[in-house]
């Protein structure tokens, strides 16, 4: 069932641009800093200033410089009655609006009224020389102050001025003159980071048993729970069936904490007295620094607490002095787990939290933000609409943010970024944002979302430049729509090409997800959990990467139902039965010699492999060897992108996607519909879940020699060939004994981890990569 191709404009393009990547140039920069554009700049270290004359009635002065070129003006900050001040501060000229042939360094003392003047230093541009990285940095010199006319003056000026690129690492902190109109307070937004996510742990706290417990009570059996807090995660036990002073319950609850542990584990131990009403036996105050850190299944020491009893007199609290009560625990920090913090369809690391069991890198991917063209305004400023975008890339634990250019609908950001690779079958996500917080501090609002891009590693070549131009697409309430597009060169490097093929054997997942599997529910749950704590702790950071934009690049939403997902999974499994339907009606064809000539030839192809069986496996894994081999001159050229074909983005009915768009909870007015429709839209979005992970399924088979992962396609087709020589020269009922005795063999022999074909087969890429 074949779905016509996407609009143009929704289409991905090839581009070429002027990059170093694959060039052979005498220019040094392409060797370090090759996927991106080179941008010129002028740059000025301002470094500090001596024997500056007094001008003030105290005979001191309040130095600043000034440093001008054409109608850009970049200006230090000025220090109090100083005449021997140090600024060190670098400011950062773009080439393409060099607008003057000199550039001028005035030193001016800050005045109430009028600033003084007090010496200047000119430069021709021409004249300016040009350092290439790695070069050392150029070294600052005294410079002699001169007045208007050109004659020297008293005071020197240290400066350092060089022609460079972006790859200068002046560049990060350097004051631009692409953002003059960005106040100072504003700066610290608008400038390219790199963040970390925070380390996460997964905590599992084993409820085992009370002692000596004191209810308030005594003339009632009492009913026991424990819930314990760590942040806003909250978690109870049932109440214990032994209905005594010395309850049970041997329970297993799981948090999620990241290091460095802010907040500790409260414990209470609670009595159920009536319908909503709990009262208190105990606590107990859990640090989280000094809970054992486990690496495998290997169970950790219990330990007894002692639970302290709060009681309330006259208003005040007081603490108990006896600790008779106490309670038996077993926690654990599980470092053998990878905390999910993203959609797994779009994971981009699945190592587990503990570094001991963390794998070597088995390559590098490098990433180049060029540009984007076409953005929509996203806002009004002085009446017209206007955009101040910036990029977001996501892979492991590393965020990056390119900077902020102000006010352009086609900005140049320029910036390559690298990441290590631990697993090729992962994902890294790109978004483009439009900046919120530039123009007065934190009261800018938020900021809005303008697209974003997926590229799993898989699907690309080792070592080829990837330079396209990919769609931002969003599904508006009345549509899809296409936002702009980001041009991005991308290049993934293998280091070692037996450890990466090796890595299509192993389990996606670390062990202990499979040792001790935690429930789909559990694991969901846990998700949401590590969401929340990534979007705090960034949101936390200097400048912050905002909760919105954190939420966007994890998915957050992407489990909620909507008509138009389950629409596009059930299409998505149809297009792969389609293949089986037309291998159905091929037989029918055959069966009703609609084509005599090859009905014969098919009558003839089965006596034989009647009259001799041990052809049949060795002709099916030769024909399926055969039609890789074919399909590899029409593999894909280019990375997967955002389908809206695929998504039924632009099919949906207006209230289709008024009902997606719809508040969770649901906004109507009715309580009983409210109640029934959240209800609906749950079981739905579990079942649409469901139906996309068989139509995964069914598209990974689709994979295996569609050359959509180049390496676990040449995998397969070796395997292919490999097996058909061997059963050509294997008697066929010696392998069909193996075989059988193989599928049958004692649970002894058999493990709990995935085996190597299993793991091969998950590892394939589905198309859900490409679904919006």
């Amino acid at each position: 069932m074949q779905k016509p191709p996407q609009p143009q404009d929704f289409a991905l393009k090839e581009t070429s641009p002027n990059i170093g990547a694959g060039s052979v140039t005498g220019d040094k920069l392409s060797c370090t800093y090759d996927l991106v554009e080179q941008m010129q700049y002028l740059y000025v270290r301002v470094v500090k200033a001596k024997d500056l004359p007094a001008k003030d009635v105290t005979g001191s002065c309040d130095p600043y410089v000034e440093v001008k070129l054409g109608n850009y003006k970049g200006v230090t900050r000025h220090f109090e009655k100083k005449s021997n001040p140090e600024w060190n501060q670098v400011f950062a000229f773009s080439k393409d609006r060099l607008q003057a042939s000199f550039l001028e360094a005035v030193v001016k003392d800050k005045d109430v009224v009028l600033d003084d003047f007090m010496g200047r230093v000119i430069f021709d541009v021409i004249d300016i020389p040009k350092r290439i990285p790695p070069d050392s940095p150029l070294a600052p010199q005294w410079y002699r102050l001169e007045d208007r006319k050109g004659v020297k003056v008293k005071g020197e000026l240290m400066l350092a001025v060089w022609m460079g690129t972006q790859a200068d690492e002046a560049f990060p902190d350097a004051w631009h003159s692409d953002a003059a109109t960005v106040g100072p307070e504003g700066v610290n937004n608008i400038r390219s980071k790199v963040y970390l996510s925070p380390k996460l742990w997964y905590v599992r706290v084993n409820v085992i048993e009370a002692q000596d417990l004191l209810p308030n009570d005594k003339s009632r059996y009492p009913e026991v729970f424990v819930k314990v807090m760590h942040g806003n995660q909250v978690f109870r036990t049932r109440i214990s069936q032994s209905k005594s002073i010395n309850p049970m319950w041997n329970e297993d609850l799981m948090f999620v904490a990241a290091e460095p542990f802010e907040e500790p584990l409260f414990l209470t131990v609670e009595d159920r007295v009536g319908s909503g009403k709990d009262e208190i036996l105990g606590k107990c105050v859990i640090a989280l620094q000094n809970v054992q850190r486990r690496l495998d299944h290997k169970p950790v020491n219990t330990r007894w607490f002692n639970l302290e009893k709060h009681m309330i007199i006259d208003g005040e609290q007081k603490k108990d002095i006896k600790f008779s009560s106490r309670i038996h625990l077993r926690i654990c920090l599980d470092g053998g787990y990878h905390v999910l913090d993203e959609s797994t369809h779009y994971s981009s690391d699945l190592r587990p939290t503990a570094k001991q069991l963390w794998k070597s890198s088995i390559g590098i991917l490098e990433v180049g933000v060029l540009s984007a063209m076409g953005l929509m305004p996203m806002k009004t400023k002085d009446g017209r609409g206007t955009t101040d975008a910036y990029c977001v890339a996501k892979y492991g634990q590393k965020w990056v943010r390119t900077r902020t250019i102000v006010d352009s609908f086609n900005p140049k950001w320029n910036e390559q970024y690298i990441w290590e690779v631990f697993d090729p079958c992962t994902v890294i996500t790109m978004g483009v944002f439009d900046n919120g917080h530039i123009h007065g501090g934190d009261k800018g609002g938020k900021d809005s979302k303008i697209g974003k891009v997926r590229i799993r590693l898989s699907t690309l070549e080792a070592d080829r430049v990837y330079t396209h131009s990919y769609p931002l697409l969003v599904l508006h309430p009345s549509g899809v729509k296409k936002t702009g597009e980001i041009q991005l060169a991308v290049r993934f490097t293998c280091l070692s090409l037996i450890n990466m093929l090796h890595m299509y054997s192993h389990p996606l997942l670390p062990k202990m997800h499979y040792i001790h599997p935690l429930s789909v529910i559990q694991l969901d749950s846990l998700r949401h959990q590590a969401m929340q704590i990534v979007s705090m702790r960034l949101s936390r950071a200097e400048p912050p990467l905002r909760k919105e934009v954190v939420e966007y690049m994890l998915d957050v939403d992407s489990h909620m139902w909507s008509m138009r997902r389950s629409k596009a999974n059930f299409f998505r499994i149809m297009g792969v039965l389609s293949g089986l339907i037309a291998v159905g009606k091929w037989l029918d064809q055959i069966c009703n010699w609609k084509n005599p000539l090859t009905t014969i030839l098919i009558h003839v192809l089965y006596i034989i492999l009647v009259l001799y069986p041990e052809l049949i496996l060795p002709t099916i894994f030769l024909y399926l060897f055969l039609i890789g081999i074919w399909n590899f001159r029409w593999r894909p050229r280019h990375p997967p992108h955002m389908d809206t074909r695929l998504s039924h983005a632009d099919a949906a009915h207006p209230d289709e996607r008024d009902e997606e768009f719809d508040t969770f909870p649901t906004s109507r007015p009715s309580d009983i519909v409210r109640m029934r429709y959240d209800r609906l839209r749950s079981i739905a979005g579990r079942v649409q879940t469901v139906v996309g992970d068989l139509a995964t399924q069914g598209e990974r088979f689709q994979s295996l020699l569609s050359w959509r992962d180049p390496r676990a396609t040449t995998l397969f087709v070796t395997f292919c060939l490999i097996v058909a020589i061997v059963l050509y020269v294997t008697p066929f009922q010696v392998v069909a004994l193996l075989a059988g005795i193989y599928v049958l063999r004692h649970p002894r022999f058999r493990h709990k981890l995935p085996s190597a074909p299993l793991n091969f087969f998950r590892r394939l890429p589905a198309r859900s990569d490409s679904m919006l």
